[in-house]
């Protein structure tokens, strides 16, 4: 079966700027206090092992390991998988695609698409998000992080290299309607303007949803 091109432009493009990204991005969260706030909020409410997917070289990972979350990650590039492995060599990360986690029914607590999801077609989010549905239990949390907007931007440079890229921008309404559509129920929103102007061009939005269902007890 041949692979959706939005995949295979993906891994190309990250595995190309890996070490440049793992280099740029390593102490970033020490500049943003918003991103900090959420993730501690996720630390706080999440139970059980979590996934980070589309983890890139672990830096979110390694913050929720700090924080004392159960964390693995999963990322669709190669070479991003081998940066995190190599700054975190006390967590596993592992090779994979959000639209085919290798995971079982209902196997975790909770599930992150920090940045990932944006370079995923809108037609294809449903899918993403039933997903992510599938390997939650009941009463898992999903945190996502993405730039506001409704369109697609095409990169031919990033981090110091010649890529092809898309980026999805998301219009928070509409996810939320397809995640609700997909069984999860809202927990936390919350919008901020553009803080860095070397990354961030947009709005950025923090979703924390909850796949409907009590959690077991057992």
């Amino acid at each position: 079966m041949t692979e959706p091109e939005f995949l295979t432009l993906a891994r190309t493009a990250y595995d190309t700027v890996a070490d440049s990204y793992a280099d740029l991005f390593r102490d970033n969260l020490a500049e943003n206090p918003a991103d900090r706030a959420v993730l501690g909020l996720f630390a706080e409410l999440v139970r059980g092992r979590v996934a980070d997917v589309g983890c890139g070289p672990g830096r979110i990972s390694g913050h929720l390991k700090r924080l004392g979350v159960d964390v693995f990650g999963v990322d669709l590039s190669p070479r991003m998988v081998e940066a995190a492995r190599r700054d975190h060599p006390d967590l596993r990360f592992e090779v994979g695609s959000m639209l085919d986690l290798d995971l079982p029914d209902g196997s975790l607590g909770g599930a992150l698409a920090w940045y990932s999801l944006i370079h995923v077609p809108w037609a294809e989010h449903p899918a993403a998000l039933a997903e992510f549905h599938r390997v939650l239990a009941p009463g898992g949390l999903l945190l996502m992080a993405f730039q506001i907007g409704d369109e697609v931007r095409r990169h031919e440079q990033g981090y110091g290299h010649d890529i092809l890229l898309d980026v999805y921008r998301i219009n928070p309404d509409r996810v939320l309607g397809q995640l609700a559509e997909a069984g999860f129920e809202p927990h936390t929103r919350l919008e901020r303007e553009p803080q860095d102007p070397r990354w961030e061009k947009t709005r950025q939005a923090y979703l924390i949803v909850r796949k409907a269902g009590q959690p077991s007890h057992t």
